[in-house]
């Protein structure tokens, strides 16, 4: 088990009994459901009432904590308008007619696909209704999705094509590619690009040690790159040490196993990344699950869970910017929890670290917080430093833990040097004026283009500077349509539906990016409303009322 270093936080609240007797309570008359407590049916963790005379935390007794007070605190993390009670219905009927159509083709037309067979005793390999939704729903849209791309996914990106003689079951390609601007890659600072000092940085390193080790990190896979990003890293980031591995997705599903065991309870955000939640899986760790970024149903949560008085530590994990929603975590009323009750923080700074904040260094940067302020930091190399990999970061006793205890330092093959010297490259130019021009220019992207779509009467998610730009579209035949018409007019970009979003708010996610010009993000604006338009997603309520305001105004010029 991990030992972490509380960084400025309060001691532990005290009782009138003593934890080790609450905990001996505790232990003989709580029932535990799957490590939880008294788990209810809609996910979330309901603490029994207590009996064992531990004074119940309530708001005006002395000797107790005081409830934060949320009026001083800021914790907004973005806009989620609600669809109509028309737009909910009507994509729920759409919803059920494909499947019962799905139903009806599977009952006469049994496709020519492995099924499995002799498999008694054993558990089957997938699951009915996924394989279901797999062949009767998800292949009707296939052709959106797994396009394959011929060049580097900078502002602009080649797509081949493709067509299918099956109905989506296979394709074949035409020999014909189609160039388009991207709007669908995660090239936030534009990094992502076949020249300049990155690539040539990359290229380098190529030449002297090779494309791959060949070894893990803890055996023959160390070189002078690995050792000098970290300490850039953790320089970079404003921390003692960092690890990095050489895969984002590990990097959460691999490190948090060493980090996090049982004895420990983690407070999950509920849209946290399924790195995130494979992690907090194989680390067999209690898990409770508190609203998307609603920081009072995290305080209750961790005021009963101290209540219990029998958790080794109580780790919050959340993330920077939410990849499916565009949301910001509201990080300073975060710290402020986490300081009051003696919580520790694992913050994923994925989609977060080079793209917010006026220095680029993440949602840390952007909040005002101090870094050191989070116990642990995770981010990955995939989206603003356009390479691959991860990091861990932190106090050097925290990373020295994840080096001995963390299967992706010990098991997983080494970072790619190449793949090292292009990060490496990409955070020195951050940290350069130059840099800093990129960040500034993808902040005014990200505004211009959220303010423009907002303008259209569509629905969008998350923060006014958050580069991930949902448009909710809600049904999966509305996401095909628009994919394939935005193709159709030059503008590349992804659908998104089950089981990255739930099943009725399939949505068009938008990647804003400093590589792109006023003029391209026109042009795919100019393609978003005519799209828009024929298929008909302004389903925000706040266009009725500038309508509204708009026609009033009309009415008393014309009185006049």
């Amino acid at each position: 088990m991990a030992v972490f270093k509380r960084n400025g936080c309060v001691p532990p609240i005290t009782f009138n009994h003593s934890i080790k007797s609450q905990r001996n309570t505790n232990d003989t008359n709580t029932k535990l459901l799957n490590g939880n407590v008294n788990q209810p049916s809609n996910g979330y963790t309901k603490t029994a009432q207590q009996s064992n005379g531990v004074t119940k935390m309530s708001r005006g007794k002395s000797n107790e904590v005081p409830w934060m007070d949320w009026s001083q605190e800021e914790t907004f993390s973005g806009s989620f308008e609600k669809s109509s009670l028309l737009t909910a219905a009507l994509t729920h009927a759409g919803l059920y007619i494909l499947m019962f159509l799905g139903f009806i083709n599977q009952l006469f037309f049994k496709p020519k696909v492995a099924i499995e067979r002799n498999r008694e005793g054993y558990a089957p390999l997938y699951n009915p209704f996924e394989q279901f939704f797999s062949r009767y729903l998800y292949r009707r849209v296939r052709h959106c999705f797994n396009l394959p791309v011929t060049s580097t996914p900078a502002a602009e990106v080649t797509l081949k094509q493709r067509a299918t003689d099956d109905y989506n079951w296979t394709f074949r390609f035409t020999g014909e590619e189609k160039r388009c601007i991207n709007l669908g890659s995660y090239n936030y600072l534009g990094f992502a690009e076949p020249r300049g000092e990155c690539a040539d940085a990359a290229e380098e390193a190529a030449k002297r040690y090779g494309l791959a080790l060949a070894s893990s990190r803890a055996e023959l896979g160390t070189c002078n790159v690995h050792r000098e990003l970290e300490k850039t890293t953790a320089d970079f980031l404003g921390v003692e040490d960092a690890i990095v591995f050489g895969m984002g997705f590990a990097t959460n599903s691999m490190g948090v196993p060493g980090l996090i065991g049982e004895g420990s309870l983690v407070l999950s955000d509920e849209n946290n990344h399924a790195s995130l939640i494979l992690g907090l899986r194989l680390a067999r760790a209690t898990v409770r699950v508190f609203k998307h970024n609603d920081m009072k149903h995290l305080e209750t949560l961790a005021r009963r869970a101290i209540v219990e008085g029998k958790w080794k530590r109580i780790i919050v994990v959340v993330e920077g910017v939410y990849s499916m929603e565009g949301s910001v975590v509201p990080l300073r009323a975060l710290v402020a929890i986490k300081k009051r009750y003696g919580l520790y923080l694992y913050l994923d700074e994925a989609h977060s670290v080079g793209a917010m904040g006026h220095r680029g260094r993440g949602v840390t940067d952007y909040s005002g917080v101090d870094p050191r302020e989070i116990d642990i930091l995770m981010g990955t190399f995939t989206k603003s430093f356009g390479a691959a990999g991860g990091y861990i970061a932190g106090s050097r006793r925290l990373v020295d833990s994840v080096r001995a205890r963390g299967h992706g330092h010990t098991y997983a093959h080494s970072m790619s040097p190449p793949v090292a010297a292009q990060v490496l490259a990409a955070m020195r130019a951050i940290a350069s004026p130059a840099g800093a021009a990129r960040v500034a220019v993808l902040r005014d992207n990200t505004r211009y283009f959220r303010e423009r779509l907002r303008s259209l009467g569509v629905i969008t998610f998350g923060h006014i500077d958050s580069p991930v730009v949902p448009m909710l579209v809600y049904t999966f035949s509305k996401m095909a349509a628009t994919v394939e018409r935005l193709q159709e007019r030059g503008v590349a970009t992804v659908g998104v539906g089950f089981p990255a979003t739930p099943l009725n708010k399939a949505r068009i996610r938008f990647c804003l990016s400093a590589a792109h010009s006023r003029a391209q993000l026109d042009e795919c604006l100019t393609a978003i409303e005519a799209v828009v338009d024929e298929i008909g997603l302004r389903y925000s309520s706040t266009r009725f009322k500038r309508l509204s305001v708009s026609r009033s105004q009309k009415r008393s010029a014309a009185y006049e």
